[in-house]
């Protein structure tokens, strides 16, 4: 289940139920399970599929244009890969003025302090890792979009809203009561913000 915070952020940027929303990269489908429960009519997606969720990519979605009322895409975007003709078919499934709620992990903000404290927490709880920091900021630029790219595809088909920064890294397979330790010390200048939101409206 994607923490509290998250779901709520999805909750409040969503038009009302029963809208029909695409979920893009829809994870083990608890977001899709949570949003059905509160009525809407969800559409959940990922390559590899799962329990009620489709198994295919974004780009090769069989839907007509227009079916979808909104989109949410929580730690997907940067992940979707081809990234522009995804984002095309995208803007083709949602109906003028439906809402793109993104919640992202950002790469080009992401460094060394980032991944130092990650790696610290996870050995704290038991688990141990070969990388350095370096070398996993490194990995992780290597095989994600960063946020930039991800606006700059889906500008001419979006109005996107101010990208908005935030804690991430305590969601990150860490314990969800890391948030106000992360948040501090984003505030002290010791840890940079690698989460980004923002919501992206259908021109």
């Amino acid at each position: 289940m994607p923490a509290p915070d998250v779901v709520a952020y999805v909750r409040a940027a969503l038009p009302e139920p029963p809208a029909r929303v695409l979920e893009i990269g829809a994870g083990d489908g608890t977001l899709a399970a949570a949003l059905r429960e509160g009525g809407y009519d969800v559409v959940a997606i990922v390559p590899q599929g799962g329990e009620g969720i489709l198994a295919v990519p974004l780009h090769q979605l069989e839907e007509p244009d227009g079916a979808f009322a909104a989109a949410v895409g929580v730690t997907s975007l940067h992940h979707v890969d081809p990234l522009a003709r995804s984002c095309r078919r995208l803007a083709d499934l949602l109906e003028p003025g439906a809402p793109l709620i993104a919640d992202e992990l950002d790469c080009d903000r992401l460094d060394e302090r980032a991944a130092a404290w990650w790696l610290a927490q996870r050995r704290a709880a038991g688990h141990e890792h070969e990388h350095t920091p370096a070398g996993f900021v490194a990995e992780m630029r290597g095989h994600i979009h960063p946020v930039a790219r991800v606006i700059d595809e889906l500008e001419p088909w979006f109005a996107v809203g101010t990208p908005v920064p935030g804690p991430y890294i305590y969601r990150w397979h860490l314990d969800w009561a890391l948030r106000p330790v992360e948040e501090r010390l984003i505030a002290a200048g010791e840890l940079p913000a690698v989460g980004v939101r923002f919501v992206a409206t259908r021109r």
